[in-house]
């Protein structure tokens, strides 16, 4: 998508979201997202903010989340493609349609399997994470921006210095590698 069709480039689009952050009296308006976690606790947060892209101003729609839960995500993950490789039948989640048939008793299997995995490769120290900012020029609106950040919770200070250090380009990410251990319930 060319800057001249991006709506996230328009200068009545920016003005405006500049007009909603004057009104919230931050540099940023969190978007209510069905797509967050239900049991969000400021873990993960989608937001827009204003911004320079290549000399020009531009909206900048972003998905932050703490480093934990990108820890958590990309374990699950890992942990349900190993548990694939045993049970083939099995359609994750995120795959299945409405032409998919409900098998509960395999769906149990696979997520006791699943946290059997995790479990072990927490014990491994198998996924390590360091926080990450990645931004995509090809985003229908403004400028995409992914980041995980190495903090307790996404509080509105941590989020305006964020976008203080990106926007001045003075953003120093921990390149340290982490990994996370599951709280027992």
């Amino acid at each position: 998508m060319t800057q001249i069709s991006n709506p996230g480039f328009s200068p009545e689009e920016i003005k405006r979201l500049k007009e909603l952050c004057a009104t919230e009296q931050r540099t940023f308006i969190l978007i209510e997202d069905e797509d967050l976690p239900v049991s969000n606790d400021r873990e993960m947060v989608h937001i827009q903010f204003v911004g320079h892209f290549e000399q020009k101003e531009v909206i900048y729609d972003a998905i932050l989340c703490t480093l934990q839960l990108h820890y958590s995500s990309l374990l699950y993950e890992a942990a349900e493609r190993e548990a694939i490789q045993h049970f083939p039948l099995y359609v994750p989640i995120e795959n299945r349609d409405e032409t998919y048939q409900a098998n509960d008793s395999l769906d149990e299997e696979v997520e006791m399997m699943v946290l059997e995995i995790i479990e072990e490769m927490e014990e491994n120290d198998e996924i390590k994470v360091s926080e990450y900012v990645e931004v995509d020029k090809d985003f229908d609106f403004g400028i995409g921006l992914e980041a995980a950040l190495y903090v307790p919770a996404l509080t509105d200070e941590v989020i305006e210095e964020f976008i203080h250090d990106f926007n001045a380009d003075a953003l120093q990410l921990d390149t340290s590698l982490y990994s996370f251990k599951s709280e027992e319930e």
